[in-house]
């Protein structure tokens, strides 16, 4: 075997390389001995098959498998010989295939990895948030898990915020009925936004059994895009209003909640612990963001393309997966792996980035921090120790884990080397945030 390399790019590389026929014709021999001791053809016993008929037969086939495997391991061998990090899948193509003794040609495009040099953390400035978790903060998320178990009681005053609505309705633009401006006996929660606040506003301080007539604009990026900047006129009877009623804060309710012996005291301690959790992930939802954007921001990568293509590829087929586990048939939807473009280079940009920073400061995830991260998210479960076990069951499971350690190691690394500002932040800010 021989083999010349050519770089064709700044990343991309071509790899000739020739195959001796004496190598492949010496393994499609082997190979056909081999399939003649268990072949079955018609007219012959087992393993009485004569090697010309099995050839005729197999021959092709065979050949075409030994050439694939021999390409394979020779393009191996070239590659580790050049000391080549190969980045996707390399792709081969023939120069010449001849007779006799002729040697067989390929050549073998593909990418190599980038090297990096990591941009200096030092010089990034990373801003903490510091957020205290009050009694008050306790008693706000009592309030909404209240509202969330509201029942409602039909009442004879006007409609307000917050009542439970039944109404009649039909719109039209024009003197026209449009699609989706009609309905009967339809149920709402003034205030929640299920309707247009203008609409939801006309309602508020009708009667029972009232009805009126009112015109509105649809916003121009209203969803339904036949009605989006356009006049309507509505006509509406109100058919019922209720209010809601919150249960009180008692030991019903805490057992409700999950606290089995109805402990006030309980109820208020497993809330807060569930508060501050999600205010540690937060908190350190933010921060790594913009870690993660000071590395790509400081680091110059050039990005493979095979990379970015092999991660439109597997994006395309996450969003597949999920809109037929929403009972939307992906199949035949065509998805535009261009609008994945600009996500996917930041994903491989950025680990890219991360890799050579964990390799550089030994940062890898140690057996112990994966136990205690795994154990950590097993708390918030009723048997937290069946949660562990499935864990470890399922070794794809344990490396998303383990990814999410090697991540937390990153962020404690920035955090030793960044310039780091800690924040004075308001609760309802953090937790309006989005993370």
């Amino acid at each position: 075997m021989a083999a010349t390399l050519e770089q064709t790019g700044q990343l991309e590389r071509r790899l000739d390389i020739t195959l001796a026929p004496a190598e492949i014709d010496g393994e499609v021999e082997t190979r056909l001995k081999q399939l003649a001791r268990n072949v079955k053809m018609h007219g012959f016993r087992p393993g009485k098959v004569p090697l010309k008929v099995v050839a005729q037969q197999y021959g092709e086939q065979v050949r075409r498998e030994v050439l694939g495997d021999v390409l394979q391991k020779n393009f191996g061998e070239a590659v580790r010989a050049q000391n080549l990090k190969i980045a996707g899948y390399p792709h081969f193509e023939p120069k010449g295939a001849a007779e006799g003794a002729m040697p067989v040609e390929f050549s073998a495009t593909f990418e190599i990895y980038p090297e990096i040099a990591v941009g200096d953390i030092a010089k990034a400035t990373i801003e903490r948030p510091q957020v205290d978790t009050s009694e008050a903060e306790v008693d706000k998320t009592l309030e909404i898990m209240r509202k969330q178990r509201a029942t409602y009681g039909n009442v004879s005053r006007a409609a307000a915020a917050g009542d439970r609505v039944t109404i009649d309705f039909a719109g039209t633009i024009g003197g026209t009925p449009f699609e989706g401006g009609t309905g009967s006996d339809v149920s709402i929660i003034l205030g929640e936004g299920r309707l247009l606040k203008d609409f939801e506003s006309e309602v508020v301080g009708m009667l029972t059994g009232a009805a009126k007539t009112f015109d509105l604009r649809f916003p121009d990026d209203y969803h339904g895009k036949e009605v989006a900047g356009k006049s309507a006129t509505f006509e509406v009877k109100l058919k019922s209003v209720a209010e809601p009623r919150l249960p009180p804060v008692d030991a019903d309710f805490a057992k409700a909640l999950g606290v089995a012996d109805g402990s006030l005291e309980t109820m208020r301690k497993e809330v807060r612990e569930n508060l501050e959790r999600e205010v540690k992930r937060r908190v350190n939802g933010k921060v790594k963001d913009q870690i993660m954007q000071a590395l790509i921001d400081g680091t110059e990568v050039v990005v493979p393309k095979s990379l970015v293509e092999m991660e439109i590829e597997r994006m395309s087929a996450s969003m597949k997966q999920e809109l037929e586990a929403r009972g939307v048939k992906g199949g035949n939807l065509p998805i535009d792996g261009a609008m994945f473009e600009p996500a996917a280079q930041r994903r491989v940009k950025l680990g890219l980035i991360l890799a050579e920073v964990v390799k550089a400061h030994g940062l890898q995830a140690k057996p112990e921090q994966v136990r205690a991260m795994v154990e950590e998210q097993a708390q918030t479960y009723e048997a937290p120790e069946q949660v562990v076990k499935w864990y470890y069951q399922s070794p794809e499971r344990l490396r998303e884990i383990e990814s999410m350690a090697v991540e937390e190691n990153v962020v404690a690394w920035a955090l030793a080397n960044a310039k780091v500002s800690d924040k004075k932040t308001d609760f309802d800010e953090l937790m309006g945030s989005g993370k």
